[in-house]
C-alpha cells in the first residue's frame, strides 16, 4: 500500500499485470538520492576531522588526554552510525530506484565511470570505520598531516562525480577541467600548510614561554 502512489500496473497480453514506475518516481528518487548524497559527504567530511583532533589531543597531558579522546571516540561513533551510513544507505537505495527507472543509462560509459568512482567511494567509508576502531584501540599510526591529506580524497572524487552526472557522455577535458581540478588542489595544499603554520606558530609560542620562565 505504501508503493501505491508509486507503480501501475501495467497490463500485457499473455503475461498478466506487470510493475512499471511512473514519470514522478524518478523526481522522488533524484530527490532523496541528493539528500542522501548530501547527507553521506556532510557526515564523511567531519568524521575524518574528528579523526585529526582524535590525534592530536595525544599531546594532551594525561588528565585531559584521556577525557579528550573518550569524547572524540563517542562523536565519532554517533556520526558514523547516526548520520554518515545512513546517508551512505539512502543514497545507495535511490541510486538503485534510479537506475531501476533509468535502465539504459548502465549500458552508457560515463554510468560505468561513475560507478567505479562510487565504489572508491565506498572502500574510503570503509576504511575510515577501520581508522575509527584503530583510533578507540590506540592502534591508529595515522598522523595528524596524513589524515589531513586523506580528508581531502572525497572532495575530488566528489567533483570528479558530479562532473560526470552533469556533463555525463560529453565530459570536459578542455582547461575548464583543469583549472578547476587545479584549483582544488591549491584549496587541499592551503589547508595543510595552514596546519602546519599553525602547529609550527604553537611549538614557538611554547618555547618562547618555557624561555621566559627558566629566565
Amino acid at each position: 500500500m505504501l508503493l501505491a502512489p508509486l507503480l501501475d500496473l501495467a497490463p500485457i497480453p499473455g503475461r498478466g499485470p506487470q510493475f512499471s514506475w511512473p514519470p514522478e518516481a524518478y523526481l522522488w528518487f533524484k530527490t532523496l538520492h541528493i539528500v542522501g548524497v548530501v547527507v553521506w559527504f556532510a557526515g564523511l567530511f567531519y568524521l575524518v576531522r574528528l579523526f585529526i583532533y582524535h590525534r592530536e589531543a595525544e599531546e594532551l597531558d594525561p588528565v585531559l588526554r584521556q577525557a579528550f579522546q573518550d569524547q572524540y571516540a563517542l562523536m565519532e561513533r554517533r556520526l558514523a552510525n547516526i548520520i554518515t551510513t545512513p546517508g551512505l544507505v539512502v543514497a545507495v537505495t535511490m541510486a538503485v530506484g534510479l537506475l531501476t527507472v533509468n535502465p539504459a543509462w548502465l549500458h552508457q560509459g560515463w554510468m560505468h565511470a561513475k560507478l567505479a568512482f562510487v565504489l572508491a567511494l565506498l572502500a574510503y567509508h570503509a576504511f575510515c570505520y577501520r581508522l575509527m576502531g584503530q583510533l578507540q584501540r590506540g592502534e591508529c599510526r595515522w598522523s595528524p598531516k596524513q589524515l589531513r591529506a586523506l580528508n581531502e580524497l572525497p572532495t575530488l572524487l566528489l567533483v570528479v562525480i558530479v562532473m560526470l552526472v552533469v556533463f555525463k557522455a560529453q565530459f570536459p577535458t578542455g582547461a575548464a577541467t583543469w583549472f578547476l581540478v587545479a584549483l582544488v588542489v591549491v584549496m587541499a595544499a592551503s589547508i595543510q600548510f595552514y596546519a602546519r603554520w599553525r602547529r609550527l606558530r604553537a611549538e614557538r609560542l611554547a618555547e618562547k614561554e618555557q624561555a621566559g620562565a627558566a629566565a
